[in-house]
């Protein structure tokens, strides 16, 4: 999704493994770590280190497990793999992953605690693999014109296109982070990722959890709104649908969140209608810094 909204489309899917990934997969995997593994299943994050954490304890193997998305999962205590290790042990899995089984991420998933106590770090860390195709994002910088990512953001474009990170625990810190670029950049893009609804509350179906969040960002929004200068455009855009309520805990299919605003347009608001594509949110992007694009129509000239 995120990869879409910069303008790379491609022509087929990342694969999935819903039954766990083939021994083709992970049996050169841990030859190369020097360790077995366990778990090898479609799982819910928090769910798994619950179930399988004591006996990663007692052995050492770390916990590997994928979702509905294309990637391929770590998770291991930090006092028996420490984080350090632990990204070296995923770099490994990347360099691996090529061909047919290039998934769109392999992820570290670092936790702490005690049997069914356990809580995951904020020491996560993806690797993605490149966008296939020049993005928005580095039209951006060829045109000198300042991104700066907030969140995960960066990982996600293989830290192309961007000139400046901002690193963020919670939608609180991205919050803050937003802010504080917005201060210090008068002109270009900042790119923030809101990550909480998703990872804490719509794939752990908490509704009560979620409302809260919904909360938080609408009293953060207003402080956002404060710091806009009169020609700054603001636009919120999920990138999938993570619905709380539905009864699977993995991505769901509701139509993705497109609002925009901008002080420069005040007024009764206009409809964007139904977009074709999350490249729409580019091909603006694109039209607004005067820089190409190869797919997505811009709705800027849609605002009131």
């Amino acid at each position: 999704g995120h990869w879409e909204m910069m303008g790379v489309v491609l022509d087929r899917p990342f694969p999935t493994y819903p039954r766990g990934f083939p021994p083709e997969v992970i049996e050169p995997f841990e030859r190369a770590i020097g360790r077995g593994t366990l778990g090898n299943v479609a799982a819910s994050g928090t769910e798994i280190i619950r179930q399988l954490g004591r006996q990663h304890l007692r052995t050492g193997k770390p916990i590997v497990y994928t979702s509905a998305d294309s990637v391929f999962q770590i998770a291991a205590h930090e006092s028996v793999i420490p984080v350090a290790e632990l990204y070296r042990i995923c770099e490994i899995a990347r360099g691996q992953l090529r061909g047919e089984h290039q998934v769109g991420r392999v992820i570290a998933r670092p936790f702490i605690g005690e049997p069914d106590n356990f809580v995951r770090t904020p020491h996560r860390k993806d690797y993605a693999i490149p966008p296939p195709v020049p993005t928005v994002l580095d039209r951006l910088q060829e045109k000198q014109v300042p991104v700066i990512a907030i969140g995960k953001i960066a990982s996600i474009y293989c830290h192309r296109g961007v000139d400046r990170e901002l690193k963020s625990s919670d939608n609180r810190a991205t919050a803050r982070a937003t802010r504080e670029a917005m201060e210090q950049t008068p002109r270009g893009l900042i790119f923030a990722n809101f990550v909480d609804f998703d990872m804490l509350y719509g794939h752990r179906n908490d509704v009560e959890g979620y409302a809260r969040a919904l909360e938080e960002f609408d009293q953060e929004l207003e402080r956002i709104e404060d710091g806009l200068e009169p020609r700054d455009l603001v636009v919120l855009v999920s990138d999938h649908g993570c619905d709380p309520t539905t009864p699977s805990t993995d991505h769901s299919r509701e139509y993705a969140l497109l609002l925009a605003y901008s002080p420069s347009r005040p007024g009764p608001g206009a409809d964007l209608g139904t977009r074709t594509s999350l490249a729409d949110l580019g091909a603006s992007v694109a039209e607004n810094f005067g820089v190409s694009r190869a797919v997505g129509t811009s709705f800027l000239d849609e605002l009131p």
